[in-house]
């Protein structure tokens, strides 16, 4: 009998990989800031995880005693709401800011086909569900620090599960449990030569699933970003993202073998710095062709970012995305 696709509950993680990108550790400008994010995903795979992030197999995952043979696919639309409010007395030395992010799903189809073999019987055929709703709640803490050309950064951000969310359906747009997650950044940035690097790392611990008695592994993730100023207003690079589990689910489903999720990401970007009034606008589009996947889905992804935030006083070209 095959195992159980069981990296992360249903295959999903707490952590978006692709969250950091270019210019990630370069501190902002004091003062509010808001961003708007699109975000489209596109997967495929097999067994009990083959549709992370947005979407879960909920009842059939936490059937016991199963033998499930599956394909699946999953599709979602997002939008991202961020505020973020930047404090101008310094904190350890840096750049203190907190802010808060919260997904609005209006697309999120999921479909499964296959063959599910129990202790009762046999069965054989597809099932599908489609839902919009809202996402959890995920704050974020920052300190970042500026020395010429290096930057440094430091976060912890987590999960409040108030999403959209029942364990019963196959499609889903929070995760039913709580999260933390910390971790830090490196920025290179010459503003001369127009050149940039990008590294952001950090660990997920999950708590337990209360409706699910489950509670997913530690997760790893890395995500990257480098480009190339070819202008003052204009610049393109790559982006991507490693990410790994690294110790194994327990809790009430039966656990076979230790089924760890990893996936790899990589893709190109292109930004737009531009006024918006006596505002900073930023304007950056993004996409990720996912491969090496274990115990998780493959596919790809696609982001557009606006951003805005006050004028800096001396350079239009600092801030994260």
């Amino acid at each position: 009998m095959p195992n159980e696709s069981r990296a992360d509950e249903n295959g999903i993680s707490f952590w978006l990989p692709g969250q950091f990108s270019s210019l990630a550790a370069v501190p902002g400008v004091p003062g509010w800031s808001t961003a708007t994010i699109y975000y489209h995903t596109s997967l495929a795979g097999s067994g009990a995880a083959y549709a992370a992030r947005e979407v879960g197999v909920g009842r059939l995952s936490r059937t016991a005693n199963l033998n499930l043979n599956v394909n699946g696919s999953g599709a979602a639309d997002l939008q991202l709401v961020n505020a973020t409010y930047v404090f101008a007395t310094p904190v350890l030395g840096g750049q203190f800011a907190l802010g808060m992010s919260v997904p609005l799903g209006y697309n999120n189809n999921v479909a499964i086909n296959g063959l599910l073999t129990t202790p009762a019987g046999t069965l054989q055929g597809s099932l599908s569900d489609s839902r919009s709703g809202f996402g959890d709640l995920y704050p974020m803490a920052t300190i970042k620090w500026h020395q010429d050309v290096h930057n440094f950064m430091t976060y912890v951000t987590g999960d409040i599960p108030i999403g959209t969310y029942d364990p019963t359906r196959l499609s889903n747009f929070g995760i039913g449990h709580g999260a933390i997650d910390g971790g830090g950044g490196y920025t290179y940035a010459d503003l001369k030569s127009g050149r940039e690097f990008s590294v952001v790392t950090g660990l997920t611990y999950n708590f337990r699933n209360p409706l699910t008695d489950y509670q997913s592994g530690v997760d790893w993730h890395l995500d990257w970003g480098a480009s190339q100023f070819v202008s003052k207003q204009v610049h393109i690079g790559a982006v991507g993202y490693v990410y790994q589990q690294l110790t194994a689910d327990s809790g009430a489903a039966p656990i076979l073998g230790d089924m760890k999720s990893r996936v790899l990401g990589v893709g190109p970007q292109i930004g737009f710095v531009f006024p918006v009034g006596d505002l900073h606008g930023y304007l950056n589009l993004k996409a990720y062709y996912e491969f090496d996947s274990k115990n998780r889905p493959e596919g790809w992804n696609a982001w557009v970012t606006f951003a805005l935030s006050p004028t800096a006083p001396s350079t239009t070209s600092s801030r994260r995305h």
